[in-house]
């Protein structure tokens, strides 16, 4: 049986080309880069040369980035390390409504644990934050503003620089999540107007375990641990020099073809959308056609449980997911497509579909075959359907 991955938001496939540059670094360059020895010097000229390739891409100056073990860490240390740097003189904290658990959880810590305030900025039915409503929740005590660049369920793409510019007139930092845009549509932080944003490996076809925040020269952030002087003291604990490594291949790669990729997914996503509707009755579109990452589809398929049609589909060899992987297990609908007001029995029959490079128009062809008899065999079980 073929097997036919549509899980590509969840996480990438390293890249040859990515394991090829980070083998080195796993027993012949094998220094503490934290070591002034020559094999530490070593492993220090990796890291360095990596920070710079991060910093180039993103349009930062290469002592604005910091490598942490991914972008729940960095999302982290941009809503908490602020938040408890200003905690003095300001306790106020805004997120956005479908925003990661790695950004709503420590939202939520904050406001339930250390006494912050936490307002939720809205979006609209399409999932894009609403920009009019963040100028009315700002107040003097605000002291850290998070909304993500590219939605992971459904890919809106939020329009960062207008938002940051709303913060900027207030005084009030910014930050963002960029892990689902980054190396797929255009991401400077410059353009942006961010002060603060995170980025992971794993999701542009680079290794698990390695992301990276920028933060803005002059932005004060608390570090969460403690424990040496690495990264500046905002994020100690011995460097993984591989992981970096790997991180900038990634990102080299992206740069190489993240035109060619937009093209590709973007024109191939959208006929899956037009001949999925066509060949299944009541098959509602949870994702904006435009401002979308191309590689990320969301669908309703009403009178079904997404759950039971991911394992229906996996059976076949398709793996796609009913949501993020980080809040697989829940039993309710997707805080995501709740917070658009889709309906709780539309959004606990939704599927994300998320293509990549690997994505050919024969699995699209395949999926397009397996799925129409999937959801005709489970709405004929449904007692809510017909």
């Amino acid at each position: 049986m073929d097997h036919i991955y549509l899980d590509h938001n969840a996480t990438t496939p390293a890249d040859p080309a990515v394991v090829e540059a980070m083998m080195p670094y796993f027993s012949g360059v094998y220094g503490n880069a934290s070591s002034v020895h020559s094999y530490g010097r070593d492993a220090r000229v990796a890291l360095e040369k990596a920070r710079e390739t991060v910093a180039e891409f993103v349009g930062a100056e290469t002592s604005e980035i910091y490598f942490t073990s991914g972008a729940t860490e960095a999302d982290n240390i941009a809503v908490k390390g602020v938040a408890y740097n200003l905690r003095k003189r300001k306790n106020h904290v805004i997120v956005g409504a479908t925003e990661h658990s790695a950004i709503l959880q420590p939202a939520e810590y904050l406001h339930e644990r250390e006494g912050f305030d936490l307002d939720i900025l809205p979006v609209n039915g399409e999932g894009f934050a609403l920009k009019d409503k963040l100028a009315e929740l700002i107040n003097d005590k605000t002291a850290v503003i998070s909304v993500m660049h590219g939605n992971h369920e459904m890919g809106a793409i939020n329009d960062i620089a207008a938002l940051s510019a709303i913060a900027r007139d207030k005084g009030v930092l910014f930050h963002t999540d960029a892990v689902q845009t980054t190396g797929k549509v255009p991401v400077n932080v410059q353009d942006m107007g961010v002060d603060m944003m995170s980025l992971s490996g794993h999701k542009i076809y680079g290794p698990k375990g390695i992301g990276a925040i920028y933060i803005r020269q002059g932005v004060k952030v608390l570090p969460l641990f403690h424990g040496g002087p690495h990264e500046k003291k905002r994020r100690p604990g011995t460097e993984n020099v591989a992981g970096a490594v790997g991180l900038a291949r990634a990102l080299e790669l992206a740069a190489n073809r993240r035109e060619e990729d937009f093209t590709r997914l973007w024109d191939l996503s959208n006929s899956f959308i037009d001949r999925l509707q066509a060949a299944i009755p009541d098959v509602t579109l949870n994702s904006p056609r435009e401002n979308r990452v191309p590689q990320t589809v969301n669908l309703a398929f009403a009178g079904v449980e997404g759950e039971s049609t991911v394992l229906s589909l996996d059976m076949k060899g398709v793996a796609v997911s009913s949501g993020s992987a980080c809040s697989s297990g829940s039993t309710g609908p997707s805080p995501v497509l709740s917070a658009m007001n889709i309906s709780p029995a539309l959004a606990q029959s939704s599927i994300r579909f998320s293509l990549g490079r690997s994505t050919t128009p024969e699995q699209i062809d395949r999926v397009l075959e397996i799925l129409p008899p999937i959801i005709e065999r489970l709405r004929s079980m449904s007692p809510t359907y017909g």
